[in-house]
């Protein structure tokens, strides 16, 4: 007789598209995050605070990473373990790696160059990692806040 295995519950969850280089590539990378978070049921304020982020790495892939041709892509992780998400994205573009400074000058006057800021107050954590050939990550990790 075969005495059933027992089953380990899942405790990863991953998701990964590639996404066209543009604006509306970067809009959808937001919207495709926001309702795998919510099919995983991570909290809301979680699921907020991943959403804000993606739309700004997606965004900054689409604009300063593009490199004609070539696709962005977009992963996430759920750790259910912790309630962690790790969010990936990945552009074509390795020259300019962001700056991980806390210290970012941005004319007051300007509309753009406040993303990064916005990843650092968002994320627990971020960073930079090479993709080879070429290109780059920039992942963030966002988990439950206390308090």
């Amino acid at each position: 007789m075969n005495a059933p295995k027992p089953q380990i519950p899942v405790t990863v969850h991953t998701f990964a598209q590639r996404l066209s280089s543009t604006r509306r590539g970067a809009r959808l990378a937001r919207l495709l995050t926001v309702e795998r978070l919510q099919a995983w049921q991570v909290s809301p304020a979680v699921t907020e605070r991943t959403e804000q982020i993606v739309a700004e790495l997606a965004a900054n892939a689409a604009l300063h990473g593009r490199v004609q041709g070539r696709d962005f892509q977009v992963a996430l992780t759920l750790d259910t373990a912790t309630g962690t998400v790790r969010v990936s994205v990945t552009d074509a573009l390795s020259e300019q790696l962001p700056s991980l400074r806390a210290d970012f000058e941005t004319p007051v006057d300007s509309e753009s160059g406040r993303g990064l800021l916005l990843v650092t107050a968002l994320a627990d954590r971020w960073g930079t990692e090479c993709y080879p050939p070429s290109g780059k990550s920039v992942w963030a990790e966002v988990g439950s806040r206390s308090g």
